[in-house]
């Protein structure tokens, strides 16, 4: 056996449980038990996730001219769900047991079991198919699913101190009908013109029937959404760019290409809105398998034809180049914050079979995150724990957090290797050892996450040399 050997045997579970190990995500309301799928980002998640906000709204906001931003509020006025149709229509199929009592997302659970899409479909059509198949219960084994009804997913609350006189609304389940509602300000503002986008990063709510898979389906998450508002004759055109655009996000932030594929929507999938959807859906570990990641629709003029509607607010476009008004068709790329996070740890988790220094089995695991995500870019570590290493380490670790204006790790505690060995799981691309060498030439050693290798490296370079790799 090679001194290393890459295994990659990656879970669900691993990838859990690295989480709350190192600090990337903890159970939500941890010492009472956790509360059902909800979930914490600790201080490493929280920089991770940090990291994939700032890069999207850099990459989509801020090097784009056609494109503003908004940060909306969660709650809306409660006419803005009736006119989007979320009242009447925001509903996910649901089947309960009735030997076990568990509840199932019956679309969820045809595609499980029989591999078939059935978005679309009404529940009646989803009883007959569970019916015909002779599903069963996947937690008691008993074949007592109900028939398939429709539950609505908004969460509802009230404004007002007495809830029997209070108004009733709701979180917003999507991010999308506020850059809507604020789609007339924003012109009148923002000194847009057709084709421009509004983007959005924030938090929406949805009561759903069977979350779960750690952090790919949640109650509570985040999205980065952008509703593109272009001329109907373009939205074509529109649409194939926007696919162009989120593949080269995904290559930004590192994402594997071969855990990557594109899925059309058929047409009884397409939602009540949209004339085109696609799913750029990843491949995850186990029975997961082929799993939407983000989503594409060509939403027509159907949103802001509704609010014009119900609010009685013209909301057409004058085009003065054409002289002519007309409502925008929109194209809308969605990004889930959440999604993007447990992609890129299953992308980056690796385990490679090697051996100690005492020469015995050892198993290396790694998070080959790419370095313009990665929590900590680099990690300063003395050799030993001794005043005459430990003096220059802490001010390389100040100049380089000076110059480099980046996220640094120090560690002086315990032995090397393990300190290695954790800046590896975290996903540190790099780590800068100063050892007693280092007192005589003025270099340090920095080492490798990916393959160990090593490079000696003046001090007075060292801030540079960082830089053009975690750019």
């Amino acid at each position: 056996m090679s001194m290393t050997e890459t295994s990659r045997i990656v879970t669900m579970d691993k990838i859990a449980a690295l989480s709350k190990r190192r600090g990337f995500v903890f159970p939500g309301s941890d010492i009472y038990g956790g509360l059902a799928n909800t979930w914490d980002y600790g201080p490493l998640g929280v920089e991770l996730k940090r990291n994939v906000k700032d890069l999207w709204w850099r990459m989509f906001v801020h090097q784009r001219r056609d494109i503003v931003g908004i940060d909306a509020g969660i709650l809306m006025h409660p006419r803005v769900w009736e006119a989007s149709g979320h009242v009447e229509s925001f509903n996910d199929p649901l089947v309960d047991c009735r030997t076990c009592k568990a509840r199932f997302r019956a679309d969820h659970l045809i595609e499980e079991r029989l591999g078939l899409h059935v978005e679309g479909k009404s529940p009646a059509e989803m009883t007959a198919i569970l019916r015909e198949a002779e599903v069963k219960c996947p937690s008691c084994g008993n074949a007592t699913l109900t028939d398939a009804r429709q539950f609505n997913m908004m969460f509802r609350t009230t404004i007002g101190p007495v809830e029997e006189t209070g108004t009733t609304v709701y979180l917003r389940p999507e991010t999308a009908q506020a850059m809507f509602v604020q789609y007339k300000n924003i012109l009148a503002t923002g000194r847009v013109k057709v084709p421009f986008g509004i983007a959005q990063i924030g938090k929406a709510f949805r009561n759903e029937i069977t979350p779960g898979n750690f952090i790919f389906r949640l109650l509570e998450f985040e999205q980065m959404e952008i509703e593109y508002f272009v001329k109907p004759d373009e939205a074509a055109e529109a649409f194939e760019a926007w696919i162009a655009s989120m593949q080269g996000w995904l290559a930004h932030i590192g994402v594997r290409g071969e855990n990557l594929r594109i899925r059309e929507h058929d047409a009884e999938e397409l939602s009540h809105y949209s004339s085109r959807t696609l799913d750029f859906e990843y491949r995850y570990p186990g029975a997961m398998g082929w799993r939407e990641l983000y989503g594409l629709a060509n939403r027509t003029d159907y949103d802001l034809t509704q609010h014009e509607r119900v609010s009685g607010q013209d909301l057409h476009y004058f085009d003065q180049a054409e002289n002519r008004k007309y409502l925008p068709y929109v194209i809308e790329p969605t990004f889930g914050v959440d999604r993007t996070i447990l992609t890129l740890l299953v992308d980056a988790y690796d385990e490679e079979a090697t051996v100690d220094v005492n020469g015995k089995p050892d198993t290396r695991v790694v998070l080959r995150l790419n370095p313009r995500v990665t929590p900590y870019k680099a990690a300063v570590l003395p050799l030993l724990r001794k005043p005459e290493l430990v003096e220059p380490a802490r001010r390389i670790f100040d100049d380089l957090n000076a110059t480099l204006g980046v996220l640094l790790d120090y560690d002086e505690t315990g032995n090397i290797g393990k300190r290695y060995r954790r800046q590896d799981e975290i996903g540190t691309p790099f780590c800068v050892t100063i050892d007693f060498e280092s007192l005589e030439d003025q270099c340090v050693t920095v080492r490798h996450r990916d393959d160990m290798t090593q490079d000696r490296i003046a001090i007075d370079a060292l801030a540079g040399w960082l830089a053009e790799r975690i750019a």
